[in-house]
């Protein structure tokens, strides 16, 4: 039996603040001189990224911070404790958001309690009792309700969420599942001067994702058709996740949009000869960041305006790690009609390992 995807909710923080903006203060907060600054601001202004959403206000200023000390080199810099503390402030309201959006977009009366199963997907914080066992207090879960919690595994984290989510629904038809992606990726800015962290922290951006899973359409649906998953070992150390002692440190070296364009290259090639694959009309790419999106372009012989979504939304967003493809999805889904019903849409995202994850969905009608 096959499952869909129902209803997408995202959800962002109050907090916008313009890229320039943010510039302003990683140069001041990095202490650059006038040459770095410029370089940085060069940077900045190639990622096509126009606005970014933070729980933090910090970014938006020069002085005056709430969650950085207000001193010239952000010392004493906060530490992981502190970081997850405000994970934990943050995270549930925003999830709350995302759930609340998907349930006013689904094409039912969907009521909490009517759940069966919670997925959370998350790499920017952890604790326990976590954000899974909050979700079912506040939402109103029935206290039975199967949770699954999928951690650290970067921004094709959403991907695990809809396999597993997938594969609950076929076994079993009447599940009813919801999806919450949510990543606080701002709460770990590093202001080390290295290649890695300049241009992650010129990406990455805080928001929320809800998905409904369920085994019948409702109106306008994806259908869940196939997942297929590919390591690239070589990219391991190019792309990468720990655990430092002021927050969570990513690797994002400049490596990684040659090594996602062979391996997608490489992963479509072996998808050819091992499965009928349908024409695909609509793409959502996740928008990891403009060359990236380049790069899987050139592979699949895209036209930017074929990658429209993801552009919109990493002008818009920049990078939510695991919620960022949901968001273009979403965008995706919103311009369908039921005239579109059967075609085919390709959907990937990349993340450490360095891992491929693909999923090809169909639209579908109630």
């Amino acid at each position: 039996m096959p499952s869909y995807i129902t209803s997408i909710g995202t959800a962002v923080p109050e907090n916008c603040i313009e890229q320039s903006s943010i510039a302003d203060f990683m140069v001041r907060a990095s202490q650059l001189d006038a040459n770095e600054a410029r370089k940085l601001r060069v940077l900045y202004r190639s990622t096509k990224i126009r606005k970014r959403y933070s729980v933090l206000n910090d970014y938006g200023k020069t002085e005056n911070f709430d969650f950085y000390p207000n001193t010239v080199d952000l010392e004493p810099f906060p530490s992981v404790s502190q970081r997850m503390l405000a994970y934990r402030q943050h995270a549930l309201p925003l999830a709350l958001k995302a759930v609340k959006a998907a349930l006013t977009h689904s094409n039912e009366v969907l009521k909490t309690p009517d759940f069966t199963h919670l997925i959370t997907v998350s790499c920017t914080g952890l604790y326990a009792p976590g954000l899974d066992i909050e979700l079912v207090h506040a939402l109103g879960l029935s206290r039975q309700v199967q949770r699954t919690s999928i951690n650290f595994m970067g921004c094709y984290g959403a991907f695990n969420g809809l396999k597993m989510a997938n594969t609950i629904v076929q076994a079993d038809p009447q599940a009813k599942v919801l999806l919450v992606c949510i990543e606080l990726c701002t709460l770990h800015f590093q202001k080390k001067i290295d290649d890695n962290y300049l241009l992650s922290n010129a990406l990455f951006a805080d928001g929320a994702a809800a998905v409904i899973i369920e085994g019948q359409p409702k109106q306008l649906s994806l259908e869940m058709q196939s997942f297929h998953c590919d390591l690239l070992f070589e990219g391991r150390n190019d792309m990468a996740w720990h655990v430092g002692d002021f927050g969570f440190e990513m690797v994002l070296s400049s490596y990684i949009p040659r090594l996602v364009k062979g391996g997608l290259g490489e992963l479509m090639s072996q998808l050819q000869k091992n499965t009928a694959l349908p024409a695909f009309d609509f793409y959502a790419i996740h928008p990891g960041g403009r060359a990236i999106l380049e790069a899987a372009e050139s592979q699949l012989g895209l036209t930017p305006e074929d990658n429209r979504y993801a552009y919109e939304v990493l002008n818009d967003y920049g990078n939510m790690s695991s919620c960022t493809v949901l968001f273009v999805l979403q965008k995706l889904l919103q311009e369908r009609t039921p005239k579109e019903v059967g075609k085919h849409i390709f959907s990937c995202a990349f993340g450490p390992g360095l891992t491929l994850e693909t999923g090809i969905f169909k639209i579908a009608i109630s």
